[in-house]
């Protein structure tokens, strides 16, 4: 079955990218089949909403994509409470862009 993906992204600008994608990662990889190394991961959330994770040495790059709109602030809400949870040290800035 195919899905129109609507699509999200927010870069996050922090030096600790690598560490909060694997913290994110591992987090929900006791409820979903989560696939990730220090630079890069991937967060199925059902079959019509999933995260990619992409850090670098400056940021923490989020791409989400939701077949359904609605579900769309929803899951960027769910997405920047856990971070912020882990980066509680830091204020990040966290703005969604489509």
């Amino acid at each position: 079955m195919e899905f129109e993906m609507h699509l999200s992204k927010a870069v996050v600008r922090t030096e600790h990218a690598s560490r909060y994608l694997q913290q994110l990662c591992k987090h929900w990889s006791h409820k979903f089949s989560v696939d990730f190394d220090p630079l890069k991961g991937r967060v199925p959330f059902s079959e019509t909403a999933e995260v990619t994770f992409a850090a670098d040495d400056a940021a923490l790059t989020m791409t989400l994509s939701v077949a359904d709109s609605s579900q769309q602030e929803r899951m960027q809400h769910v997405i920047d409470d856990h971070l912020k949870r882990f980066a509680f040290r830091e204020e990040l800035d966290i703005v969604w862009t489509n």
